[in-house]
């Protein structure tokens, strides 16, 4: 019976110390552990489609929601100020028809988000500058317009997942 008690003493104390460093919430990167609170203003285009500028913004504003690092502020009391652009989305071939190698069957998309990450007390101060870049596959439908727009909001949901991943944990 002694010998039971101490087995799971052990195991007890093992359990314990196995999770000793593990904390909650990410851990930001050392020059971003002053902000605590962002600012999303509305993004920037260079590319031309029906409502992408606030597609880019509010899938970057709920991947930083969901994440739970940063909080979402006013431009005059956040810490840092978000800008965001989206740069390119570029359509290439994944798959074609086995009959005509020049139809395609299914379609990748890839978008390219560049992001600046100004501090809101210096003002031009840049504290993190960089790409987000993310992409999906999506079949060819009968209207290619609708299936483009409707693959849009994956990729931006990856390349602003990647954007989160930087600024939260310096991946």
């Amino acid at each position: 019976m002694r010998l039971h008690h101490i087995f799971l003493l052990a195991l007890g104390m093992v359990g314990f110390t196995s999770c000793a460093g593990y904390r909650f919430g990410g851990h930001k990167p050392a020059h971003l552990t002053h902000v605590n609170t962002l600012n999303i203003p509305l993004a920037k285009s260079r590319v031309v489609g029906p409502r992408i500028e606030p597609l880019t913004t509010n899938t970057t504003v709920d991947a930083l929601v969901r994440d739970g690092t940063y909080r979402l502020a006013n431009a005059d009391k956040a810490d840092a100020i978000l800008l965001l652009t989206l740069e390119e989305t570029t359509y290439s071939q994944a798959r074609s028809s086995a009959i005509d190698v020049l139809r395609s069957e299914e379609l990748r998309l890839d978008v390219t988000i560049a992001y600046q990450l100004l501090d809101n007390k210096r003002p031009g101060h840049v504290l993190e500058s960089g790409k987000g870049k993310g992409h999906t596959r999506f079949f060819v439908d009968d209207n290619l317009q609708t299936a483009r727009q409707n693959a849009l909001p994956d990729a931006l949901r990856r390349a602003a997942q990647s954007i989160t991943d930087r600024l939260a944990d310096g991946i």
